[in-house]
């Protein structure tokens, strides 16, 4: 694992994308009194802090104290847009549609035999008997994917932001290959968990292309951010980024999209980059 960045910060970012758990957090779930400074500092510089993460905006309020000007931030894998200024308010909402998701869980079905299905709405979270139980949502429905997904009438459900797979016994990067050989043609598949547990979208629907969205609206280039991320779900946001970091626990293929690496999340990694832009962006006012 390194220690310190290996790659040179760009000339004048104007916004910084960041996954949330293996990244900014620490371990224990935490923002270190270190990274809280540097994204205050990044923003009393006028640089934007979006946190684009796979969770859902009920769980954001780890990260809602920091979270300056815009309020925003990405969630469910780009799925949805979150105020955190108004309690997690949805301002973008990006679907997966009931129907592919029934499909796809056929086809899974078949393809996986074993597996067990879980459904993000924009109302929560609902999953089968055999998912693992989400504990911080004790309100969910248990119940066969085909009915939680089952509309009495068409178009009347809250939209699906993400259709979530379990396997017990699959290693999760071969779970990950095998969904998307059977039905990647249908969706967009993607793993955050160090368990094999898929976490699925709609089509094109990614970090990447959400966090483009939010950027094209405030004029801000790919060239003009600077990305971190540390697993497979932030791939796309990795190569998208004019400027973007793989932390130091990171994933294979998070590191191979990135342009550089940092250090751990329990080593600050974020906070390490983000004091050397500023640092460098001070340098550079002194000299003129």
């Amino acid at each position: 694992m390194t220690s310190a960045t290996d790659s040179p910060s760009p000339a004048a970012p104007r916004l910084i994308a960041t996954d949330l758990d293996g990244t900014l957090l620490r371990d224990d779930k935490t923002v270190s009194d270190r990274t809280i400074a540097a994204l205050a500092a990044a923003e009393e510089a006028g640089i934007e802090v979006f946190f684009v993460t796979g969770r859902p905006a009920r769980w954001m309020d780890v990260v809602s104290d920091h979270v300056h000007g815009h309020g925003l931030a990405i969630c469910a894998n780009g799925a949805a847009v979150a105020d955190l200024h108004a309690d997690g308010k949805l301002v973008k909402v990006r679907p997966l549609g009931r129907d592919i998701a029934l499909d796809i869980v056929h086809t899974l079905r078949a393809a996986t035999p074993g597996v067990s299905f879980a459904v993000e709405l924009t109302t929560g979270i609902h999953y089968e008997p055999a998912y693992p139980p989400f504990h911080l949502d004790p309100g969910a429905t248990v119940a066969a994917a085909e009915k939680l997904l089952h509309e009495e009438t068409p178009g009347t459900g809250a939209p699906v932001l993400k259709l979530l797979a379990h396997h017990a016994e699959l290693a999760p990067d071969d779970f990950l290959a095998l969904a998307r050989t059977a039905a990647g043609h249908e969706a967009s598949f993607t793993r955050s968990s160090p368990t094999a547990l898929l976490e699925i979208s709609g089509p094109g629907v990614s970090k990447a292309s959400t966090l483009a969205l939010c950027c094209a609206e405030r004029g801000i280039s790919p060239a003009e951010v600077v990305a971190f991320g540390d697993m497979p779900n932030d791939v796309e946001m990795l190569r998208w980024a004019g400027t973007s970091y793989a932390m130091g626990n990171a994933h294979p293929a998070a590191i191979a999209a990135a342009s550089g690496r940092t250090a751990t999340n329990g080593d600050d990694g974020v906070a390490v980059v983000i004091e050397r832009i500023l640092a460098e962006r001070r340098s550079a006012d002194a000299a003129r």
